[in-house]
C-alpha cells in the first residue's frame, strides 16, 4: 500500500500539493540506488563537484521568485520574506564553495624522518537528510552542500508541509549536470519507514534538523549501528535579559523581531524575557508599541508580517517532529 501525503496550506486550509510515498519495493530500492550512485560519484574530482554546485546555484537564482512564492504557499511565511531565505541560502552555499579547497586539504601529521603522515578526508557514503518546513532551504543546504562537495550521494526527506523544496533542489542539480541518482527525494510521513532507512546498512550519515523529540527518535533508531554517524540540529529555549541601562525602544524592537519573525517558527526564537524590575513597566509599554505596528493577515500581501494559520499534524509530538506529517492516508 502506497502512502498518500497531502500538504494543507496553513493560510487557506486547502490542499495544495499531493504526493505518493514509495511502495514497499520502491522504498527498499532507495538506499541501494544511493549506494550505487555513491560508488560512481565518489570518484569525481572536487573541481567537478564545485562546478556542479556553482551551476545549481545559478539555477536557483534564476528561479528565485518562483521558489520564494512556493515557500509562502506551502508553509505560510508572508510573501515579503521568503526571497531573503532563498538568497541567503545561495550566499551560504557560495561561502562553502569558497572554503572547500582548504577544508578538503590533507591535514599534516607529526613530521618524522622516513614517514609521511597525514589525515585525508574521504567520502563517507549515502547521506540521509531529514529537514523541516520552517526554513526549508537554509536548513537543507547546511547538510546538502557539504555532502555533495565531499563526494557523497544524498536522500532528501522533506517535511510534507514543504515537499516541493526537495524536488526543486533535485531539479536544479540535475539541470547542472549531477547524475539523477546522486540526489533522491523521499516523500514519507510514516516514521517506521524512516527508522528502517536509518538502519539500512547503506546509509553512512543521518543529518536531522528539527525538534528535540524527533532528534531523540532518530538517535534511538541509529543506536544499534556503529557504522552510521548521526548529526542533530535541534530546537532551543532561548531567553532574553533586559538590563536597566538599555535603550528600551531599541530593545523592544529587537526582542519583538526575535520572537515574532517567521511567526515564531524558528529554532532560535525568543520564548521568554527576563526584565529588570526598574524598567519592567516601561519595557512592557515599549513592547506594546512595537507590536501595535505589526500586521497579522494574508501571507500573500506584501505588508503582512505575521500569518494567522496553523500547521496540520498528528497528535504525537515526536512523530510530527520527525516526519513533519501534515495529512496522510493509505491507498491500495
Amino acid at each position: 500500500m502506497a502512502e498518500k501525503i497531502t500538504t494543507i496550506s496553513p493560510s487557506t486550509n486547502k490542499p495544495i500539493v499531493e504526493r505518493n510515498g514509495p511502495t514497499d519495493a520502491e522504498f527498499q530500492q532507495i538506499p541501494k540506488t544511493a549506494h550505487q550512485a555513491f560508488l560512481k560519484y565518489r570518484h569525481t574530482s572536487l573541481a567537478d563537484r564545485k562546478q556542479i554546485v556553482a551551476k545549481a546555484l545559478q539555477n536557483i537564482t534564476a528561479r528565485q521568485d518562483e521558489l520564494a512564492r512556493e515557500i509562502t504557499e506551502q508553509m505560510g511565511r508572508p510573501i515579503g520574506y521568503p526571497l531573503k531565505e532563498v538568497n541567503t541560502a545561495v550566499s551560504r552555499c557560495e561561502y562553502l564553495l569558497k572554503i572547500a579547497d582548504k577544508a578538503f586539504e590533507d591535514t599534516p601529521g607529526e613530521p618524522q624522518e622516513g614517514f609521511n603522515r597525514y589525515v585525508r578526508k574521504v567520502p563517507l557514503g549515502p547521506v540521509l537528510i531529514l529537514f523541516p518546513w520552517n526554513y526549508p532551504y537554509l536548513t537543507l543546504v547546511n547538510s546538502l552542500i557539504p555532502a555533495l562537495l565531499s563526494g557523497n550521494s544524498v536522500i532528501l526527506k522533506p517535511s510534507p508541509q514543504t515537499p516541493l523544496i526537495a524536488e526543486r533542489m533535485q531539479e536544479v542539480f540535475v539541470q547542472a549536470g549531477l547524475d539523477k541518482d546522486v540526489i533522491q527525494v523521499l516523500h514519507c510521513g510514516d516514521f517506521s519507514k524512516i527508522e528502517k532507512l536509518v538502519q539500512a546498512p547503506e546509509i553512512s550519515l543521518v543529518c536531522f534538523t528539527g525538534a528535540v523529540a524527533g532528534g531523540l527518535a532518530v538517535q534511538k533508531a541509529a543506536a544499534g549501528r556503529v557504522d552510521c554517524r548521526v548529526g542533530l540540529e535541534l530546537g532551543g529555549k532561548d531567553p532574553a535579559y533586559v538590563r536597566p541601562d538599555v535603550d528600551l525602544d531599541w530593545c523592544a524592537d529587537e526582542i519583538v523581531d526575535g520572537a515574532v519573525f517567521n511567526s515564531g517558527q524558528s529554532c532560535c526564537s525568543l520564548e521568554r524575557i527576563y526584565v529588570h524590575e526598574k524598567v519592567h513597566d516601561d519595557f512592557v509599554k515599549a513592547l506594546q508599541k512595537v507590536l501595535a505596528g505589526y500586521k497579522l493577515g494574508d501571507p500573500m500581501e506584501k505588508d503582512t508580517q505575521c500569518w494567522s494559520g496553523h500547521q496540520q499534524g498528528g497528535s504525537a509530538e515526536d512523530e510530527r517532529a520527525c516526519t513533519g506529517r501534515v495529512e496522510e492516508r493509505s491507498e491500495g
